[in-house]
């Protein structure tokens, strides 16, 4: 459990996401729980082998389909380039910042790699410190995926990543992160962190994962218990959607339950 700050007067309460199920915090308030996940790594430290033994038969197969076909469309080897100084980063910057602006992170989340000229400064700064990792794939010498990583000590972090959709059929996210991946068995790391929520890649990719949660610590306030109950109901109402969606019969209640 981290160390919470004290609470300041106008604040609410707190948000603590990732927190592993097993550590129950200590709360006096409101204590809400928002999502579980596992949080999904590989174990780098294990080596290349080991990894790869882990995967299954069937992500190992598509893992070699992929990088195939990719590399037949680029003429023949796969050309992954990597950025890991001050000088090659400010090189990268620009092409994946360009490669972000037409990814669905940026378009539905706002979460492509930063424009911001001060987390440039920052992230050319840290580079100097080893703390950054990068890499960009190109097929047929235009830019296709990025993949830009900070690190915590030993563990490095999947930060941001996208992909140009004109290359969404040829999976180069994929076989980007496999060729990321491969780098860094030989790197200084020891685990690579996938960070919050789930995805069949990461599941796929992973050498193992902890079940979390994410916590709303808040105030006992009268708006905050209603606060709650609103969300509580809505995140009922998406999970009976979801299920719903399963079953052809319900499928069009489902949808309109997501569009409310």
């Amino acid at each position: 459990m981290p160390t919470l700050p004290p609470l300041p007067g106008g604040e609410d309460g707190y948000l603590v996401t990732s927190l592993p199920e097993a550590v129950a915090p200590v709360w006096s308030g409101l204590r809400f729980e928002r999502q579980r996940y596992t949080r999904y790594y590989v174990d780098l430290a294990a080596g290349e082998a080991a990894w790869r033994a882990g995967l299954s038969g069937q992500t190992r197969s598509t893992l070699k389909r992929k990088a195939k076909k990719l590399a037949a469309t680029s003429g023949g080897a796969l050309d992954v380039r990597r950025f890991r100084t001050a000088d090659e980063l400010a090189a990268f910057h620009p092409i994946a910042r360009a490669l972000a602006e037409k990814t669905y992170q940026e378009r539905l989340m706002g979460a492509g790699l930063p424009d911001d000229p001060a987390w440039v400064r920052r992230m050319i700064a840290t580079a100097g410190e080893d703390d950054v990792r990068a890499w960009l794939l190109y097929v047929a010498d235009a830019p296709a995926a990025y993949l830009w990583c900070g690190a915590d000590g030993g563990t490095l972090r999947y930060d941001y990543v996208g992909h140009d959709p004109a290359f969404a059929a040829l999976s180069s996210g994929s076989v980007l992160m496999e060729a990321a991946l491969v780098d860094l068995f030989s790197d200084r790391f020891a685990r690579f962190d996938f960070t919050e929520g789930e995805g069949q890649h990461k599941r796929g990719m992973a050498s193992a994962g902890i079940a979390c949660r994410d916590l709303l610590l808040l105030r006992p306030t009268l708006g905050n218990r209603g606060a709650v109950a609103l969300v509580g109901g809505f995140d009922a109402a998406m999970r009976v959607a979801k299920r719903a969606a399963s079953v052809p019969l319900l499928q069009g209640v489902a949808r309109r339950v997501r569009r409310a």
